[in-house]
């Protein structure tokens, strides 16, 4: 099978080496550049085209792996792999990161206003006292800044569901927010609106109305995406 060349469109900055290398084939790959099944370089030509030591290409291979993004078939080759039937979470942040579009994040925010209010319409059904003692807490009792208490609002919903997955899942959406929340809270209008949901979604799970939980959840999650959206051109620039 003919190796696909790899295309290095300006030379690496030399910081962060391996980082780059990954963001370079990831983006081919994510692409469509290089198709699935497809063979890459060697260790070596790599090492030749992106001007680096094998021990650096190494590690971007890794990580690529890791990504589930390469299949490295020992004595063979290194070949890529479907990432739309492979691909993990941890992909979806890397490529996040990687572009400055805010597809990806646009991507997010839409997979989140379906999967999170049934999140919170579980937590209604399923949550305990000792839920509702810690939601109130943090709804009422903490001094924690807007952003950071957001967050830990909605780490206390999807607990209070006792599911595993559920709880996981949202942590991912919560790592995202972390890094994009400024793009909602620096308008204290947005932090505003956030404080009353926190109070709205609190008297819906404590008195245990699921309908209630999900539609105030939605509601806020929209208001959010949409005011997120706005910011974005200006946050992409460049």
């Amino acid at each position: 099978m003919k190796k696909k060349k790899l295309v290095l469109e300006k030379p690496l900055t030399r910081s962060r080496l391996h980082e780059e290398i990954v963001s370079i084939i990831q983006k081919q790959i994510m692409s469509g550049a290089i198709v699935p099944g497809g063979k890459l370089p060697t260790e070596r030509e790599m090492a030749e085209t992106f001007d680096v030591n094998r021990a650096t290409v190494r590690e971007a291979l890794r990580k690529l792996e890791n990504l589930d993004l390469i299949e490295i078939r020992h004595g063979d080759g290194l070949y890529v792999k479907n990432y739309l039937e492979s691909g993990n979470f941890d992909l979806i942040k890397a490529a996040l990161h990687n572009n400055g579009s805010g597809e990806i994040l646009i991507n997010i925010l839409d997979a989140r206003r379906y999967i999170v209010p049934q999140i919170a319409y579980i937590a209604a059904e399923q949550r305990m006292p000792e839920d509702i003692d810690e939601l109130k807490t943090v709804v009422f009792d903490t001094d924690l800044d807007m952003l950071e208490k957001d967050i830990r609002v909605h780490q206390l919903i999807a607990r209070s569901t006792h599911n595993l997955l559920c709880t996981i899942g949202l942590n991912f959406f919560n790592q995202i927010f972390r890094d994009y929340g400024h793009l909602y809270f620096d308008d204290r209008r947005n932090a505003e609106r956030s404080n009353i949901f926190h109070h709205d979604i609190y008297e819906a799970i404590k008195n245990q109305k699921p309908d209630d939980a999900r539609r105030i959840m939605r509601e806020v999650l929209i208001y959010a995406e949409e005011a997120v959206k706005r910011e974005l051109p200006n946050a992409t620039k460049g």
